[in-house]
């Protein structure tokens, strides 16, 4: 079985790296590289990749321009209880296939305790911004006999769980990291045989209910999963707790498979920093259906019971319906006759689709580069959020050509095995799941029907009006957080300063009495548009102290050109005028893709400061005189929560 099947295969790897590797500037070395780290690979290949990779990621031109070549950098630390060493290569070449630049720090082997609970720390200069408790079930195994009772074993899996959960509290004060737990591999044959799983003391059972735990705490306690155990059944290869390789160097995972392991963890490490894919647009005939719907017409296409073919289709679209459900924007790119093209949604008995499910239908005889395109433009998303699958091997090589940022998986020759193709791939890999997440695709449907009616308005101010917008402002509180932490990691161009922060952190700013932590809904005629905003604001030494720093300000990038940010300024200066301040200080800070709230503050009224010492030349900062400054004139209610 090939280990990343659903990246495409480079018809000479080889040559392509020595070309890469003559290439005498190593930022121009680095961008070729991650294009070919988005081809299939076998650890050989990638260790090649790597060696390069890490020698340009040290040049010091390089470190400096990562957000330019459209790299985030992340310092990771990664804590083992066996040996990593040989998985770096496969972590470092998969995250920049994800956009990701790693700074990887190996603790010593077997050392984790120390380094996170002891007074000094080797991370104490590393500053992690991640850490990764990569643990076995070898590792501190549970003191319990195989007679043991089940509330024996409760009590010795509450133990390990308090000591996990210590670490990661410890791993959060220290750091201020977000923290990715493992789960346990058991590589112990079974003692019992089918019987296993009812013995609560047998090493199968131990491992498989100390896994369940660690789920369950890792979803209380805000912290991330690479649930390995779970992959391992996924992906049935041989590599996984190996008994030689354990015995001989400790190796709970194979080097072979270390290409396939550094995928499972850089997706993570995407998701945390809010660059997972977003979008899936889809193919039509042949794709989401047997035939071609223009010849074959509506009831002649296959899909739904009475064919293996058409229900292979079938549980296709149930897959995309299920992805639309947890928050994936689902949009149509096909080359079709657009009236028949929406009639197999409209009026085929057995699609699992339906039109609403879809937030943007393009169906035409242009390019589907150029299709692509545009919906990206009316999804107000980037290129780089989306994920294109056409049964056309064809087109999707045009694509990977004239659309680089685009992910377009290899799929196999059988329709049966798409979703599992789609779900292995890790392109919407979630650190977090909210009710909000659940209307997102709705939401995004929404937007296309605002934008078909300002089409039909004859002013702006009409428009506006016509909405009956209300925004509707509160405190951050608990039911909010895992959202408002959500978008704080996720948002990229309506976000002015682009800090990143864990859950805990922002938790207890929302806890100061100094400081301000406000989210924001809009709710307008066509619907709720969710949690779209939110304002971090808090004293800072640099600034006069009656003046509150504008820590963090972002939006949702569909609702721009509403009055939004004018409506949340007002909410804003009046929360901050009942803690006593008089001033606002805005700070922007640029990044390669927050250029359009450039003049944000500027639009707002906000007047221009000289930058405080150490704030760096590239930083820009702002004032605004709570007594004297009006907000502009916005079109919508302010309602408080």
């Amino acid at each position: 079985m090939e280990l990343l099947p659903w990246l495409p295969a480079h018809p000479d790897l080889r040559a392509a790296f020595a070309a890469a590797r003559a290439l005498p500037e190593p930022a121009a070395r680095l961008a070729a590289l991650a294009k070919l780290a988005g081809f299939r690979r076998d650890f050989l290949a990638t260790d090649r990749m790597d060696r390069i990779i890490a020698a340009c990621l040290a040049a010091p031109e390089v470190r400096g321009r990562l957000p330019q070549l459209g790299l985030t950098p992340l310092r990771v630390a990664l804590l083992a209880s066996h040996s990593v060493e040989h998985l770096v290569g496969g972590i470092r070449v998969a995250a920049l296939d994800r956009r990701l630049a790693l700074d990887i720090e190996v603790a010593p082997y077997g050392l984790y305790r120390q380094v996170l609970l002891e007074e000094r720390s080797p991370l104490d200069a590393f500053r992690p911004q991640v850490v990764v408790l990569a643990l076995d079930a070898w590792d501190a195994p549970l003191d319990v006999g195989l007679e043991a009772s089940p509330d024996e074993v409760e009590a010795a899996v509450a133990g390990r769980l308090a000591e996990l959960r210590q670490l990661w509290r410890r791993a959060r004060e220290r750091f201020g990291a977000r923290i990715v737990q493992q789960t346990l591999i058991g590589g112990d044959p079974p003692v019992f045989g089918g019987f296993e799983g009812l013995i609560p003391g047998s090493p199968g059972a131990l491992v498989d209910r100390l896994n369940r735990g660690i789920r369950e705490a890792a979803r209380e306690d805000g912290v991330l999963l690479l649930d390995l155990a779970w992959q391992v059944n996924q992906h049935r290869l041989e590599g996984w707790a190996d008994p030689v390789r354990w015995h001989q160097a400790k190796q709970l995972v194979s080097p072979m498979l270390a290409p396939l392991y550094g995928d499972l963890l850089a997706r993570v490490l995407a998701a945390a920093t809010g660059l997972s894919r977003k979008c899936l647009v889809l193919d039509l005939d042949n794709t989401l259906w047997g035939g071609v719907v223009g010849d074959d017409g509506v009831e002649g296409i296959l899909l739904g019971q009475g064919s293996a073919t058409g229900e292979a289709f079938l549980a296709f679209q149930r897959h995309a319906a299920l992805l639309a459900r947890r928050g994936v924007i689902l949009a149509i790119c096909s080359k079709n006759d657009p009236a028949i093209a929406e009639a197999a949604f409209t009026s085929h008995a057995e699609m699992a689709l339906r039109r609403s499910d879809i937030a943007a239908f393009v169906a035409n005889w242009n390019d589907k580069a150029s299709n692509l395109r545009d919906i990206a433009r009316t999804l107000d998303i980037g290129l780089d959020s989306l994920v294109f699958v056409d049964d056309n091997p064809a087109e999707r090589e045009i694509i990977r050509r004239e659309l680089p940022e685009v992910a377009v998986p290899e799929l196999p020759e059988d329709v049966a095995g798409y979703p599992a193709c789609l779900a292995n791939a890790g392109y919407f890999e979630a650190a977090s799941f909210t009710p909000d997440d659940a209307t997102r695709a709705r939401s995004y449907a929404a937007n296309a029907e605002r934008r078909a009616a300002l089409d039909q308005a004859t002013d702006m101010a009409g428009y506006l009006a016509g909405l009956e917008m209300t925004l509707v402002a509160g405190p951050v509180g608990a039911a909010e957080l895992p959202r408002v932490t959500q978008l704080i990691n996720k948002t990229n161009q309506f976000n002015l300063t682009t800090r990143r922060y864990t859950e805990a952190e922002v938790e207890r700013l929302a806890a100061d009495p100094a400081s301000l932590a406000l989210r924001f809904r809009l709710l307008d005629r066509f619907g709720d548009n969710g949690l779209i905003g939110v304002i971090l604001a808090r004293p800072d030494p640099a600034w006069p102290a009656d003046a509150l720093l504008i820590d963090t300000w972002l939006m949702s990038c569909r609702v721009l050109g509403r009055g939004v940010e004018a409506a949340s300024l007002g909410v804003l200066a009046a929360a901050a005028a009942r803690r006593g301040a008089t001033a606002l200080i805005g700070e922007y800070r640029p990044t390669p893709r927050n250029a359009l709230v450039r003049a944000h503050y500027a639009d707002l009224g906000f007047t221009p400061l000289p930058a405080p010492a150490g704030a760096g030349t590239e930083a820009s900062f702002w004032h605004y005189d709570i007594a004297i400054a009006q907000p502009p004139r916005h079109f919508m209610k302010v309602s408080a929560e």
